[in-house]
């Protein structure tokens, strides 16, 4: 159902650095790049992370609530991706682990302009 999502960033080389070294670590490429966006997915008939320049040209702001969840093939996947965007300079919003009883297993973290992610597996 979801085709894509995406982040606004104040900074948008930094942001694209940022996804390209994250997504790196579990063998995912940017899928292109314009002047003021960015995709990152495996292909472009799946789900996407965008990132942009805010079209209205106001700064850009994380929502209160709103979080972006990144489907991991296995909870390895979650762990090298929670540990690469810290390593980024993303911040720590819970360390991968089982949560709950059935079977769901994720890491959170931040982005470097405060957008809220998790990558996730769920049994």
């Amino acid at each position: 159902m979801i085709g894509y999502v995406t982040l606004g960033t104040e900074d948008f080389d930094r942001a694209v650095q940022f996804y390209d070294d994250l997504f790196a670590s579990i063998g995912i490429e940017r899928l292109w790049k314009m002047d003021t966006m960015a995709a990152w997915g495996p292909s472009r008939e799946e789900a996407a992370l965008c990132i942009t320049i805010p079209f209205d040209g106001k700064p850009a702001s994380f929502g209160n609530g709103t979080m972006i969840a990144l489907k991991a093939k296995n909870k390895e996947q979650v762990d090298v991706l929670h540990a690469k965007a810290i390593a980024l300079g993303g911040a720590d919003e819970g360390k991968p682990g089982p949560r709950g009883d059935s079977g769901f297993y994720g890491g959170y973290f931040r982005d470097l302009d405060g957008n809220k992610l998790n990558a996730y597996i769920s049994g």
